[in-house]
């Protein structure tokens, strides 16, 4: 077979010929196993364990973009031994389902019995030279090498990893890690002298929750961030239903293709015909990285095609529309109106941390042109209500109930669609909007929305629904005509 898949369709590496690497060293203890890695995971080590001129990591953090049952987590383990047993790191791996980190574990703690360790007591004062000790409490799995190094399996949570100190840190799953997981897991390595982060995982699908993984590779692509390391195997255009089935491409995209996967397996993956079956098929066989948005309810054409090049002349009323986030830490506040043409204009004002209080959304509730205002959010909708009592604002606002937030968001659907509803192109606007998904409400099929990436805050988008709803909703006073004869 040739081995003309052993190398990435793409790559970001900093290596020449003159690059010292630790990775030789790292492939011979992992062969003490009596495993041996293929080309493709040797070439990745290599690259993950180059060294600067001053000894320290040439690549600080690692990624890795392949399709699934590649051997990816072999990789991981070559590097984790090396960690343990020579390095003496403090190593922190974790996963997305707690199911893959127990698996990580039980690879490695295999791979340490095969290589001559043997499994000790903690209770021992002092363990033997080549021995370790292992906790094997499901979900808080732990290994210490005798003389050596630690290493922790966690699932990933949004707060997992606060203040705990790691020398590597491993991302498995990496289409899973999520902003808010990475602000608790990025400073974990800071106090290293020499950290190092791997992340290795599939392109993320349409259902995948991560925005980390995509982030990093745009900044690759882009060459915003030239230190990254960055391997993976992946076609760069979607492949047609009539084309899927070809050996040639499965084993372009698969390194491990004859080897881990069988020719037969990926045949009896083809077990479909739809759009969706196309899609997932390309990006969890052939490595295709989708647009993140894949799955939102609105595409940025759809959105793109309601922005008007010039401000447009509004009626006199304006509707506000206030949402405290279901999290209870942002309130954003959004306006519509009227446009002497009968469209409905939408502006978002601004989504501010709920700490700094309701101060600044008075700026914009004293304008004697608003007509309505609705406020929703359980953490914050009563509270503003009594404070706009008490700073003299005399009209009623209006706290929707659970069947207006629903025909709202089936309002504003239509009005998306029927062209009723336009904007300036707000970035903030745009970037919630293009990026949501519909969530159930209620008993009955009603829908409102949430957003598929965790650091746009949908609460802009809702405020923006319940302004275009109230002005939807309200219908205009027809001036009296006085006839005379």
């Amino acid at each position: 077979m040739r081995e003309d898949n052993q190398n990435p369709s793409f790559t970001n590496v900093l290596l020449t010929k003159k690059t010292k690497s630790l990775g030789a060293k790292t492939v011979k203890l992992y062969a003490s196993t009596g495993q041996s890695l293929m080309l493709w995971q040797q070439r990745q080590i290599r690259a993950i364990m180059a060294l600067d001129a001053k000894g320290q990591w040439k690549h600080m953090t690692y990624c890795i973009g392949l399709s699934r049952r590649n051997g990816k987590g072999e990789v991981l383990a070559a590097r984790e031994m090396y960690g343990l047993i020579v390095l003496k790191e403090k190593i922190c791996h974790t996963a997305h389902r707690t199911t893959t980190s127990h698996d990580a574990f039980n690879r490695l703690y295999t791979l340490l019995i095969k290589a001559g360790y043997q499994e000790h007591s903690k209770k021992k004062k002092k363990m033997p030279e080549r021995s370790f000790y292992a906790s094997k409490q499901y979900g808080l799995e732990h290994i210490e090498i005798s003389g050596g190094g630690i290493i922790d399996f966690r699932t990933r949570t949004n707060n997992g990893g606060l203040g705990e100190g790691f020398d590597l840190l491993v991302i498995d799953e990496a289409q899973e890690y999520t902003s808010k997981q990475e602000s608790a897991l990025l400073y974990t390595v800071s106090a290293s002298k020499n950290p190092q982060t791997i992340m290795v995982g599939t392109p993320p699908t349409v259902t995948s929750g991560g925005n980390v993984f995509v982030r990093i590779r745009n900044a690759v692509l882009n060459k915003t961030a030239p230190d990254i390391g960055w391997a993976e195997w992946s076609t760069p255009e979607l492949v047609p239903l009539e084309k899927l089935n070809d050996p040639k491409l499965w084993k372009r995209y698969n390194p491990s293709f004859g080897k881990l996967l069988k020719e037969r397996n990926i045949r009896n993956e083809l077990s479909g015909e739809t759009e969706e079956f196309v899609l997932d098929f390309n990006i969890q066989r052939l490595g295709f990285w989708c647009s993140f948005n894949q799955k939102s309810e609105f595409t940025e054409a759809d959105w793109n095609q309601l922005k008007l090049e010039k401000f447009p002349q509004l009626m006199d009323k304006r509707f506000m529309g206030i949402k405290y986030g279901k999290d209870g830490v942002n309130v954003a506040m959004s306006i519509a109106s009227r446009t002497k043409d009968g469209h409905i204009f939408v502006e978002s004002i601004a989504c501010e941390s709920v700490r700094a209080g309701n101060g600044w959304l008075f700026e914009y509730l004293y304008n004697p042109k608003i007509d309505k205002i609705a406020i929703d959010g359980a953490s914050g909708q009563k509270v503003l209500a009594e404070q706009m009592k008490d700073h003299g604002i005399k009209k009623l606002p209006i706290l929707p109930k659970v069947g207006e937030i629903i025909a709202a968001s089936s309002m504003f659907e239509q009005a998306v669609f029927s062209k009723d509803i336009v904007h300036m192109g707000q970035e903030s606007l745009k970037d919630v909007v293009t990026n949501c998904k519909k969530r159930l409400i209620g008993s009955q099929g009603g829908f409102g929305y949430s957003s598929l990436v965790d650091s746009y805050d949908i609460a802009i988008m809702e405020s923006m629904i319940l302004a275009y709803w109230l002005c939807a909703t309200t219908k205009e006073k027809k001036s009296k005509q006085s006839i005379s004869y």
